[in-house]
């Protein structure tokens, strides 16, 4: 479909749906789900194991082919942990599995089909080891991390640092760089002349934000009508 053929009202019944449902199945599975924090499709959101801590106005986006999935894998000896910080953005089919330690700063952006883990989930020798070796990984503040790209243990990524697509990264990342690659390398520094705005700063008067892209829904779906959003269902022609 070209355009959203629903309603106004139905896109807002439909949002409060998706909370609702954040709210009752997600939540209990969280060890915090902060303030502002918006599921689409929470349905495709996988969450096992504990604990897991999402910050507040964070964006979490599943859809039915990529899901989200959230993993703590636990051991007799302990086990790991996820923290997502706040105003993050997580695109669908994402997927973070813990170990041991994953810290994921403010403002981080991950891709579609983005992959992070501090394990490596069977040891090199012994492959009977459940989760083999582990090192924390951290993602510093307003990082982003491209579509499909890899963070492997041990891994620190400095903030405002960006990842490319597809790359593969085994060891430290500074700040204020791009890298690209497998294994991912430095190949650009940041202009430390420019200002920087993050996910935080854009959001930083959510009610505001929330109250703007809800003015944006009611023009974008004023000559709406029920009837043709079900006509697009049943029978859609050229220019749906």
């Amino acid at each position: 479909m070209r355009k959203d053929h629903r309603p106004y009202i139905i896109k807002r019944l439909d949002l409060g749906f998706q909370r609702w449902y954040a709210n009752y199945f997600l939540r209990p599975q969280l060890k915090s789900l902060g303030e502002g924090c918006h599921f689409m499709k929470p349905w495709f959101v996988e969450i096992f194991g504990g604990p897991i801590a999402v910050g507040a106005y964070t964006h979490i986006i599943a859809t039915p082919d990529r899901r989200v999935r959230l993993t703590v894998w636990s051991t007799l000896d302990g086990g790991g942990r996820i923290e997502i910080g706040n105003y993050c953005l997580v695109c669908p089919g994402v997927r973070l599995s813990a170990g041991s330690e994953i810290v994921i700063g403010d403002s981080v952006m991950l891709a579609q089909g983005a992959f992070v883990t501090d394990s490596d989930w069977h040891g090199v020798y012994d492959r009977s080891l459940s989760v083999g070796q582990s090192a924390p990984v951290h993602i510093g503040r307003n990082a982003w991390i491209g579509d499909s790209a890899i963070v492997a243990k041990g891994v620190t990524i400095g903030e405002n640092s960006i990842i490319g697509a597809g790359a593969v990264v085994i060891r430290d990342i500074p700040p204020n760089v791009v890298a690209v690659g497998n294994p991912a390398t430095v190949i650009k520094e940041l202009d430390p002349e420019r200002s920087i705005k993050t996910r935080g700063d854009w959001m930083a008067d959510p009610q505001a934000l929330a109250a703007q892209f809800a003015e944006i829904d009611r023009g974008a779906m004023k000559n709406n009508t029920w009837l043709g959003w079900l006509r697009s269902m049943i029978r859609p022609v050229k220019g749906d």
